[in-house]
């Protein structure tokens, strides 16, 4: 990348590494670069809409009166533009918390970078840069109590979205995720934010997984149809699958449309893993027994018992995407990934990676002998009819 017209600020109190970095930069291609020895300074000049702003703030850790640490969280309240690589003398573990609390401060980070820095680790930072693209703050979305949902819901104005799920290893699509979007007649295709909290409040999470689950087997079946016999995935609350009546209902709907358990899968939060209830173990394993797919949803992010785990008849491994996104730059975040991996591995079950975001992530994953990924690096999740030619598109890579 051409870094000639990027305009850089050097934060390091140490004289002769601060001008061993502007050096660097200088030889990188760099051909504007603002110094300062303190993190006040660094602040100020953030702050003082400079012209051109600066673009890559390579701050140190250890600066005098307002520290690194500090420093970042002050760039987070002012919701500063310019990205931001930090160095510094600690190991990596610590410079990758320092990397999640630049995260969490909303702060965007090209990376973190332990001292000495060198062409070799700067230049790779450098090359992922891209401008900032802040968009004016959007009014929140609009929200519904849960009697209009409720009449979306018995006209029939909820469908499922559909996002693929590829094999790594071929390329081929092997299923599709279930997303719930409204189809408001006012406000246009709406997401889980407009209505999934009031449904949350009234308990009745249910009324949406039925309809999803009904429409969902009605698509299943009309992919048959059009020659793409593809499975189902579709995430169910613990409450519904727990329903007495819930075999019983499902049986009934696949048998209406005309399709095999196999083309089924449910999706659970890992944190209903951790339920012991007898009643809700024999419902996991009879639909295991009758051929439905068992898959843990964003795993990762709960506090699994891996005995029970292990005891659980799931077919997939679901990991969340806050150990993907990025895995392939970031050690620790690929140390996790690869632990998840291994589990699943072990376990005989499939892995899936959720939240697919770049050609990195896709070829760091294949590298590690993840099964399935998904996430808008392959495609967003999108309405029945458009899967078809997608497909045939797709198709034509593979």
């Amino acid at each position: 990348m051409d870094i000639a017209h990027l305009h850089f600020l050097v934060a390091q109190a140490d004289p002769a590494q601060r001008r061993a970095l502007v050096d660097l930069l200088g030889q990188l291609g760099a051909s504007r670069v603002t110094e300062v020895p303190d993190g006040h300074l660094a602040l100020q000049t953030l702050e003082a809409g400079l012209a051109p702003a600066v673009n890559i703030a390579i701050i140190d850790l250890a600066l005098p009166g307002m520290d690194g640490l500090e420093l970042i969280g002050k760039l987070g309240e002012i919701q500063t533009p310019a990205r931001l690589v930090v160095t510094g003398a600690q190991p990596a573990d610590l410079l990758f918390s320092v990397e999640t609390l630049a995260e969490a401060y909303g702060v965007e980070l090209l990376g973190v970078i332990a001292r000495p820095v060198s062409a070799a680790k700067l230049k790779p930072l450098l090359d992922n840069y891209a401008p900032l693209a802040r968009p004016p703050r959007k009014p929140g979305g609009p929200r519904f109590t849960f009697q209009q949902i409720g009449i979306g819901l018995q006209k029939r104005q909820f469908e499922p979205f559909f996002q693929p799920k590829i094999e790594l290893a071929t390329g081929q699509v092997k299923g599709l995720e279930a997303f719930a979007r409204w189809r408001h007649p006012e406000h246009g295709v709406l997401g889980p934010a407009s209505f999934m909290e009031a449904l949350e409040e009234s308990g009745r999470i249910d009324f949406l997984d039925w309809s999803m689950i009904e429409l969902s087997v009605e698509r299943c079946r009309w992919f048959q149809e059009q020659g793409i016999p593809v499975p189902i995935s579709l995430n169910i609350a613990p409450e519904t699958l727990a329903h007495p009546a819930f075999v019983r209902q499902i049986v009934a709907s696949l048998e209406r449309h005309k399709v095999l358990p196999d083309y089924i899968t449910f999706e659970l939060p890992e944190s209903s893993v951790l339920n012991t209830n007898p009643d809700f173990i024999e419902r996991l394993v009879r639909l295991r027994m009758m051929g439905f797919g068992l898959a843990i949803d964003d795993y990762g992010t709960g506090r699994s018992n891996l005995q029970l785990l292990a005891r659980i008849p799931f077919t997939e491994l679901k990991i969340d995407r806050s150990f993907v996104d990025g895995a392939s730059k970031r050690r620790p975040l690929g140390t996790v990934l690869r632990s998840c991996l291994n589990l699943a591995h072990s376990l005989d079950r499939m892995s899936v990676a959720v939240g697919v975001e770049t050609r990195q992530d896709w070829d760091f994953l294949q590298s590690l002998g993840c099964t399935y990924a998904q996430g808008y690096h392959i495609a967003n999740p999108m309405e029945a009819t458009a899967f078809p030619p997608w497909l045939a598109d797709w198709r034509q890579f593979f």
